[in-house]
């Protein structure tokens, strides 16, 4: 996750709370979805960025997760196509590994 990004996510976590904030993720690999969940969760482990040492206590979820909320036409068009090509399951259970 780009050092933007991490700004821009703990302004909203400072702003918002951490309570009814989760970051959706749509990365193509496993390792860097998980590294993305790990570093909103308990903080950039490269500490390289705003949340080296920031643990913020957020929830991530993989876009792929999220299938069943979403209109189906959008995530048809938008999505369906890369679960035929990307490992699903192993980036899935790479995010859902920093939820606790």
């Amino acid at each position: 996750m780009d050092l933007e990004n991490q700004a821009r996510i703990k302004d909203l976590t400072d702003k918002y709370g951490n309570e009814d904030l989760i970051v959706v993720l749509g990365g193509a690999e496993a390792e860097a979805s998980g590294l993305a969940a790990e570093t909103v969760s308990t903080g950039d482990p490269t500490f390289a960025g705003p949340l080296s040492g920031v643990s913020l206590g957020l929830k991530a979820y993989h876009m792929f997760e999220l299938k069943d909320e979403v209109d189906p036409t959008v995530y048809d068009e938008q999505i369906s196509m890369m679960e035929m090509v990307l490992d699903v399951d192993d980036i899935i259970n790479e995010v859902k590994t920093y939820r606790g």
